[in-house]
């Protein structure tokens, strides 16, 4: 048989400062991580059976099925993630807690008779995860973000771009990536944004929430926060982590207190 070419949405995971933790303990994170993502993915809708999972060792690439809808891949499966890791964090040891990074992209890929997968867009992918902007995020918090993700631009255009119903253009921040000879425009997502159901740090994640509350025009109203004043990318990363991030498409975050309502 002859090697094939499809059009597929991908996601790369990574877990962070998974080096130094010693085998037992990697192979533990690693099943975590593995086991909340078939929850979250059969939470938001398709089968985690029909995904082929590629493992990389501290983290994997998930390549989606050539007919599911790329915007499923966002919503509620991200906030889903997030749930499933911020509750194993509350309950483990500081040995076993996880960051994750997470990296989605699109793009035709080649797929061999024996299973394997290649091609240029997880070059792309691989440079996403790997981008400053990315590791901020997940470092953002006084704790740690449970996952943070990064949209190629093509991706973002062609979900939140599009209005899907619970893609709020609002929920993502623009971030520009530059890793080795890869420099492209990204969108990022942080836990508590408005996109699809805001996470409860205290829910429990089997719940199976409804679909967000976003316009699902995918363009934004346009409007700002009176206040308080826009923080950059690199000052979130220093907030204290007892607000909720609202990150908007002009590149810029704005806290909101919760005793503030």
């Amino acid at each position: 048989m002859n090697p094939r070419y499809e059009y597929r949405a991908l996601i790369a995971c990574d877990i962070a400062g998974s080096a130094g933790r010693g085998e037992r303990r990697l192979q533990e994170i690693r099943g975590v991580l593995r086991s909340a993502l078939s929850d979250a993915l059969s939470i938001a809708g398709p089968d985690p059976r029909t995904f082929l999972y590629v493992d990389t060792g501290d983290g994997c690439h998930l390549v989606a099925p050539a007919a599911l809808p790329k915007a499923g891949l966002l919503v509620p499966l991200l906030p889903e993630l997030n749930a499933r890791i911020r509750e194993h964090n509350r309950n483990t040891a500081a040995e076993t807690r996880l960051r994750v990074r997470a990296a989605v992209h699109a793009g035709e890929i080649r797929l061999d008779p024996d299973g394997t997968v290649s091609g240029a867009p997880f070059e792309a992918l691989a440079r996403l995860l790997d981008s400053a902007p990315l590791r901020d995020a997940t470092r953002a918090g006084t704790g740690g973000t449970p996952v943070a993700a990064i949209l190629s631009h093509h991706f973002y255009e062609e979900t939140v771009g599009h209005g899907h119903e619970g893609l709020d253009a609002d929920a993502f921040t623009a971030a520009d990536v530059r890793v080795k000879e890869y420099a492209a425009r990204a969108w990022l997502w942080y836990p508590g944004s408005p996109v699809g159901p805001h996470v409860d740090p205290g829910r429990n994640p089997s719940h199976n929430p409804g679909h967000g509350h976003g316009s699902g025009s995918g363009s934004g109203s346009g409007e700002r926060p009176a206040s308080p004043e826009p923080r950059s990318v690199e000052q979130l990363v220093q907030a204290t982590g007892n607000g909720t991030v609202f990150a908007v498409h002009r590149g810029v975050q704005h806290i909101r207190h919760h005793d503030r309502g």
